[in-house]
This record gives structure tokens, sequence and C-alpha cells, in this order.
């Protein structure tokens, strides 16, 4: 089961998580724990990432989430969230050397660079709902809009070269999260969401700048 809740959602221009935010993510939960004791699940990890990271009131977020799931969430740095990321990403994957893992979620983005196991990662702090509340408030977005995201975007792939810098010598990048998945729906044409047709798809470049193009 997935559900998308937008736990982070203005975060970054508050610094702390949303009540409406935090009870849509405590629904899903409990309908998740409807599930476990159904099949009698017997442990459980919550990983909580950029949002709760970033949030000064997330334990008004961690507490309840803990009574529901009788599980403590455990806040993960973007270094861990980093290499879980790689681990994920490259489990069902063939060798073919030098890997570079690019996982964008809501408030971080992370880079993850190895052959085996991690060699090289940057978490940096840009991800899809950060970027779109703070610059893209259009439908369609401004092109000036979209010039300022691109901006600090292109900053923030500096610090990667810089910080990361076998990433430049990959031979396969692989795209994680529902940005990249989006993407690749759009490009294929998907009415709806549909794991198999999406999971190890090859976006081109070229296919990436055309979704690009017709979203903006």
């Amino acid at each position: 089961h997935m559900r998308v809740t937008r736990l982070g959602a203005g975060v970054d221009r508050s610094g702390r998580l949303d009540p409406e935010a935090i009870e849509r993510t405590l629904s899903v939960m409990r309908d998740y724990r409807l599930i476990m004791d159904r099949y009698d699940v017997e442990g459980v990890r919550i990983a909580a990432t950029s949002a709760s990271r970033d949030a000064s009131n997330r334990a008004d977020f961690f507490g309840p989430a803990t009574d529901i799931l009788r599980a403590e969430p455990e806040l993960i740095s973007g270094s861990e969230e980093a290499r879980l990321s790689f681990e994920g990403a490259t489990a069902d994957l063939p060798e073919g050397g030098r890997t570079l893992v690019v996982d964008i979620g809501g408030g971080s983005t992370e880079f993850v660079v190895g052959v085996d196991d991690l060699e090289e990662s940057l978490s940096t702090d840009m991800g899809c709902v950060r970027m779109t509340e703070k610059y893209l408030h259009g439908d369609p977005p401004r092109p000036e809009e979209l010039s300022n995201c691109l901006g600090e975007v292109e900053q923030h792939l500096d610090d990667v070269a810089r910080e990361v810098p076998g990433a430049a010598g990959a031979v396969r990048f692989v795209g994680l999260a529902g940005t990249v998945t989006t993407v690749a729906a759009v490009e294929i044409g998907l009415a709806e969401y549909d794991r198999d047709a999406i999971h190890h798809f090859v976006l081109t470049r070229e296919a990436a700048e055309d979704v690009f193009r017709t979203l903006a």
C-alpha cells in the first residue's frame, strides 16, 4: 500500500508540521494499523525523513503515531536516507558498474554513488514540495518562477559536483520516488499509476525534457 499525505506541506515556510497534514498522515496510519492487525504483523519500522527533520513540532506527530502503530518513528538523517535509498534501488539490479542513485523527495534530494556499496553521498535541501511552495505559484508556473527555481537547483547540483565527484563517472543512473515515476508515467501515457509499467522503465534525457516542457 502506498498513500501520499504531503506531511511536509508548509514546513519550508513555517518550520512546523501543519496540523491538517499531521491528521492526514495519522488517518493513513490508522488504516495501516487495521491491515497489520489483520495479518498479525509483529514488527514495524517507521522512518521519518526531511519534513520531520526540519519541523520544530515533530513531537506533535511522533506521539500520536507511536500510539497508533505501537512503534516509535525513527528520525533518520540525510546520510542514512541516502544509504537506504541506494540499497533499495540497487537490490534487484544486475551488476553494472558505478551507479548514481537520485532520490527526489518532498523536502530533500539524496545523491548516492557506489558499485556494490555506498561510496559517496549528499543530501540536499531541495525536494518537490519545498521547491514548489518556494517558487512555483502559478499553474502553469510563470517563466520567471521556473527560472528562479532552476537557479536554486543548479546551485545544489554544483554542491553535488563538488561533494560527490564520483557522480560524473557513473555508468548507470537510477531515479527514485514520485517525481521520477510521474515523469515516466506521463512519457508512457498512463492514465493511472502502474508500478509494473514504471519499474525499470528507461527514461531518456530527451523524454524527461519533453515532459518538462509539456508540464511547464
